[in-house]
């Protein structure tokens, strides 16, 4: 059946009173943002709603860290081996801090950080990991470094994240961790995915890439699974071009985290087992020693705007803001992601949609093309000359055939996202720009499927 699309009164009477209820600072009624919208679409010749008015810059640049870069360039101390109180030593301390965590060990990034750990975890050739098909290449570059195989479950196709009960049914004799993946830096089903592990004696790493500064059930995500890794790419909340981090209370795991990401030599200086060369450098390490203290402001930022934005769109059935799990307090927002459901815009399809969003000067886009079950690499390892080695033809065989996530397939087609590193840190008015070209475009959704 069609799903049947709201008129405009239909949409003011559905969220006007949630909206107020959601929000605690001041609201534009929304009989004000839809008048602003009133006219002819922007792609079609009308005014745009946002015009000549830049979003906030990311990566966050200051003169605190432009200082910080020079005084380590001046120091003639680059590599943190050269100073057990350099800047990446020093940043370990205060990341731990800041997250709650007692051990950090910075790396030269995110997927540095879980192929440090699952080496560390002694995951080798003929396991199996379990991870989302639905996440940046380097979630599996981690698992196929260490020659492990990635075994990819499917999503709650809701919430972006993975499916316990899909995990589960994954799992093998020779399955040995789970790396699920806090997309869009929200929490997944950890408290499930926690209990399973436990019920199975897995390991669990979390990919918390995207998610500084997350909460879940009173913990900041990262610090809840006994290691979890962190990403400070550009594009990241928390960023310095490249760089990662690994955190954990477990001593002597964390001990195994430094001497894998430092070649295989502990702390002591005696090397004693395989690892790559993974140490940060001083100057990313002073890039994000600098705008630590204000890190803090510009995470509640992004969660209030969030907050404001979901408001704006509560009742709307066109586009469906990320689900959130219970226990969930407060997330990075690295990404602002919604559901596109084409029927509720009688038609008009994503690309048409995003299209005649952009010419109202809100850049929204979708994310993921297509998830990782659909990418060359599950044929490279199923022929791979050594995974044939290591692993049994029928295994290989089924790891090909059960390369099936249809529902990841149904988010790549669905989602549409704003990038929200520095776009969530503009203004309330920066908010309504975004849901009041959305609605301008629902308003006009006829006229625009011929664009």
């Amino acid at each position: 059946m069609k799903a049947r699309s709201l008129t405009r009164r239909e949409f003011l009477a559905s969220t006007s009173a949630t909206t107020i209820a959601t929000v605690t600072s001041p609201v534009l009624p929304l009989a004000a943002s839809v008048t602003r919208t009133a006219g002819k679409p922007a792609i079609l010749g009308g005014e745009p709603v946002r015009k000549n008015r830049p979003w906030p810059d990311w990566p966050y640049i200051d003169d605190q860290i432009v200082d910080a870069v020079v005084k380590t360039t001046r120091s003639g101390i680059w590599c943190r081996i050269q100073s057990a109180s350099g800047t990446v030593p020093t940043f370990e301390k205060e990341y731990a801090r800041l997250m709650g965590s007692r051990f950090c060990v910075a790396t030269g990034s995110g997927t540095q950080a879980l192929h440090t750990c699952v080496e560390a975890l002694g995951i080798g050739p003929g396991d199996e990991v379990i991870t989302s098909p639905y996440t940046d290449p380097g979630t599996i570059a981690s698992i196929l470094s260490a020659r492990a195989l990635p075994v990819l479950a499917d999503l709650d196709p809701a919430s972006y994240q993975l499916d316990p009960d899909d995990v589960e049914r994954r799992i093998t004799e020779n399955t040995r961790a789970i790396m699920p993946v806090h997309m869009m830096g929200q929490p997944c089903d950890l408290q499930r995915i926690l209990a399973l592990a436990k019920r199975h004696h897995l390991v669990v790493i979390e990919d918390a890439a995207q998610a500084h500064l997350a909460e879940y059930q009173g913990k900041k995500l990262g610090t809840i699974a006994p290691l979890g890794c962190f990403s400070f790419q550009s594009s990241k909340t928390i960023a310095c071009g490249e760089g990662g981090a690994v955190l954990g209370d477990d001593e002597a795991l964390m001990d195994k985290c430094y001497t894998v990401h430092n070649h295989g030599t502990n702390r002591a200086g005696r090397t004693e087992c395989i690892g790559p060369k993974y140490r940060m450098n001083e100057f990313e390490a002073a890039v994000l020693l600098a705008q630590l203290a204000g890190a803090q402001e510009r995470f509640e930022r992004r969660n209030r705007n969030a907050a404001y934005l979901t408001s704006r769109l509560k009742g709307f059935p066109g586009l469906v803001p990320q689900k959130l799990y219970e226990g969930t307090a407060s997330g990075s927002f690295y990404l602002y992601a919604m559901s596109y459901q084409q029927a509720h815009f009688d038609g008009l399809d994503r690309a048409r949609f995003l299209k005649a969003v952009a010419a109202e000067g809100v850049g929204l886009s979708p994310y993921i093309e297509r998830g990782l079950h659909r990418e060359p690499w599950v044929d490279h390892i199923a022929q791979s000359r050594a995974y044939q080695k290591m692993y049994p033809a029928g295994r290989l065989r089924r790891f090909r055939e059960e390369m099936c996530c249809p529902r990841c397939d149904q988010v790549c087609a669905e989602m549409v996202m704003l990038w929200a590193s520095g776009p969530l840190l503009g203004s309330q008015a920066d908010m309504d720009d975004v849901a009041d070209a959305i609605l301008k475009v629902y308003e006009h959704r006829e006229a625009l499927r011929s664009i």
